[in-house]
């Protein structure tokens, strides 16, 4: 009996080998077994998973984010049998690494299922982010597969929640790749759909703005974006879009066209609101004083914003009576607060013309009270034209010497011969010509300033008196010399020497001294002939008789010459007053003689 009990129990252990020996054929390395803990110590769990001996597993895999062991003695648990044995003949097992793997195992399930995966973007990689998924594994989003458009900042993803769709799953190499886009394009194909059906033109609809350029904004309705013109913005002007918007913001809008066949959407947002022109007229009467915000400065003037919607402009015409404004800039600038007076108002072409100069005194209607004709005023030479000079009397008020106004006896050819920029002279005021709502015209005179020399040239220079001159120019015809400070003679080249001169410039030169013998007067066309040619023949003819010419002793030639220029004197005066106004100097033609 005792043998055939040996006998059993020698079975039984052979057959309780025999399957442990199974067993730990079946149990391989790398897999998952399931285990039971049998004991817990200060640095390992002792877990028993049915092989010829227990392994440890780190305490540290088993602890919770709380610090908390999650296991007891007892417990079943899921480890990775990473090797059967190591030196001590325990086998090597790993929580850790059976978790990593598992959830491998269900995301590959995932995969294959065509289900999405959900996770958390961690960090900005290479090419792309990183996001934390299921388990903690890492997988890769691309750049390109995170939103419809691409993104510029990348880093405004990290630490958001989304749902994502694998595209790409490799498990031996651990690499999966994401893509939200996908999704995304989904979702927009859907709402694009719903959209097109409701959309009407005329519809105020709420979007979303989704990109802005010089041009405009596109505003997102919902898997179709349309366009928001910058005109199209505000009554008011806009410089760019991302002064009324911001990527993100939600906007109404109002749809102006739809094409459904191109799918484009025109918006706008002005519409929405009446325009401030329809009632203008009533608001800008001319004459009104309005204040307003500069917005924008051209060469030729400043816009003033009125409100929005509505500008007018402030020429640079009228922005000062008397400075001369070369640039709105040195008026105002753009975000001044100014104001002006409606000078008139075009509803139809949407304009209003304004005026800051109005809102001052007109100091040009004074100036005829204040410079009475016959004033004398100084001032500095402002400009040279051809025709005068401009004299500054005042800050911006110039008044004209004309060429023909500059000297009595000088023929003045162009003012630059007697004046420059800067120079400071003396005048009369001879005319102040005002118009209203303009700047007036302002004549000045500087021979004015002494009295005529022609009334007395005839009795101070009688033909037949020989006189001493300078040369002061040399022509074809002749030399002009000077008599006195101011006052100019002719000499022909007939009348220069005894012999025939073809050019008078081989014998006179310009500063030379000279005597001269008055042989005509002309107080009408104020001209004055001389002959170096019979002063020298008088002069001759004194040496003949023994005396000099001009002696005293008796009537001479001058003497009866000067009774007869004294009558002559008196019929030009007389004629004078028929003929009216003498000729501009500039008019006159010496060559003829």
């Amino acid at each position: 009996m005792d043998v055939a009990k040996q006998a059993q129990g020698n079975d039984e252990s052979f057959a309780a080998l025999f399957e442990e020996s199974i067993r730990n054929e079946v149990i391989k390395e790398g897999e998952i077994v399931t285990g039971t803990v049998i004991q817990v110590t200060k640095d390992f769990i002792v877990v028993d998973i049915g092989y010829k001996s227990e392994g440890q597993v780190s305490v540290d895999e088993f602890v919770g984010a709380d610090g908390k062991l999650l296991v007891k003695p007892g417990d079943r648990v899921e480890v990775l049998l990473e090797s059967r044995e190591d030196e001590n003949g325990l086998c090597v097992l790993s929580k850790e690494k059976a978790d990593r793997l598992k959830v491998w195992d269900e995301i590959s399930a995932a995969c294959e299922r065509d289900e999405l995966i959900e996770g958390i973007i961690s960090q900005r990689v290479k090419g792309g982010l990183s996001v934390t998924i299921r388990g903690g594994v890492k997988a890769f989003l691309p750049g390109s597969q995170v939103d419809l458009r691409p993104v510029r900042n990348l880093d405004a993803f990290i630490g958001k929640n989304y749902k994502f769709k694998v595209i790409k799953f490799n498990k031996k190499r651990g690499n999966i790749v994401l893509s939200r886009r996908v999704l995304l394009e989904k979702e927009r194909a859907e709402l694009k759909g719903q959209t097109l059906e409701r959309l009407k033109e005329g519809q105020v609809v709420e979007g979303i703005v989704k990109n802005l350029t010089e041009y405009g904004a596109f505003i997102d309705l919902g898997g179709i974006d349309g366009l928001l013109h910058i005109t199209d913005m505000s009554w008011g002007r806009v410089n760019h879009p991302s002064e009324l918007f911001q990527v993100g913001d939600h906007v109404r809008v109002k749809v102006l066209k739809f094409n459904p066949e191109t799918e484009r959407v025109s918006l706008g947002l002005k519409q929405i609101s009446d325009d401030p022109w329809s009632k203008a007229a009533e608001r800008y009467v001319p004459g009104t004083v309005v204040r307003g915000k500069v917005v924008s400065l051209k060469d030729y003037g400043a816009f003033i914003e009125l409100e929005e919607g509505i500008e007018g402009l402030v020429h640079i015409s009228e922005m000062s009576w008397t400075r001369r404004v070369k640039h709105p800039s040195k008026m105002v600038a753009v975000g001044d607060t100014v104001e002006a007076v409606v000078l008139d108002i075009d509803t139809a072409n949407n304009r209003i013309s304004l005026g800051m100069k109005q809102l001052e005194a007109n100091p040009y209607e004074q100036l005829r009270d204040k410079y009475p004709p016959g004033t004398v005023v100084k001032g500095r030479v402002r400009n040279i034209a051809d025709f005068g000079i401009f004299v500054e009397i005042e800050e911006g008020i110039d008044g004209l010497v004309h060429v023909s106004d500059m000297s009595w006896t000088q023929r003045v050819k162009h003012p630059s011969e007697l004046y420059q920029k800067g120079d400071e002279v003396e005048a009369v005021v001879l005319n102040i010509d005002t118009q209203d709502g303009e700047k007036p015209k302002i004549s000045l005179g500087i021979k004015q300033l002494i009295p005529d020399p022609w009334d007395r040239i005839p009795y101070d220079y009688p033909v037949g008196k020989i006189i001493d001159v300078k040369v002061l120019k040399v022509l074809d015809f002749g030399a002009f010399v000077e008599l006195e400070k101011g006052v100019e003679g002719l000499v022909h080249v007939s009348e220069i020497s005894e012999d025939r001169i073809e050019d008078p410039r081989t014998v006179l030169k310009a500063g030379q001294d000279a005597k001269a013998q008055i042989i005509t007067v002309d107080p009408i066309e104020r001209k004055i002939g001389l002959s170096i040619r019979s002063a020298l023949r008088q002069a001759e003819l004194a040496d003949a008789q023994g005396y000099a010419p001009g002696s005293t002793g008796g009537a001479t030639l001058g003497d009866v010459m000067r009774a007869k220029l004294s009558g002559a004197v008196e019929a030009g005066q007389a004629k004078k007053k028929v003929k009216g106004k003498k000729p501009r100097a500039e008019e006159e033609d010496w060559g003829d003689e």
